[in-house]
């Protein structure tokens, strides 16, 4: 699957890549790593990015509290854990 942002195709399939090896070899296997933390702040820049560029960012960060979430687009990339997006 392609990326919101077609610049932004390379880092996600990079990072899609590096998630499914580290979830098959080590989550799996109980190992807590973080091997994909550097590609997947490099996609998230990117993806923010694409979002600011569309006008998008505001209107996700007001719908943030609508579904629960603690984060908002200023702190967002604070996370240290590399989710799947």
């Amino acid at each position: 699957m392609d990326s919101l942002g077609s610049e932004c195709t390379p880092l996600k399939h990079q990072y899609d890549a590096c998630f499914t090896k580290w979830y098959s070899e080590k989550f799996l296997n109980g190992e807590r790593s973080n091997d994909c933390a550097e590609v997947f702040k490099k996609y998230q820049q990117c993806i923010k990015k694409v979002l600011a560029e569309r006008g998008l960012t505001k209107m996700i960060d007001d719908a943030r509290p609508a579904i629960g979430s603690v984060f908002t687009g200023t702190d967002a990339g604070n996370n240290d854990d590399a989710k799947r997006n």
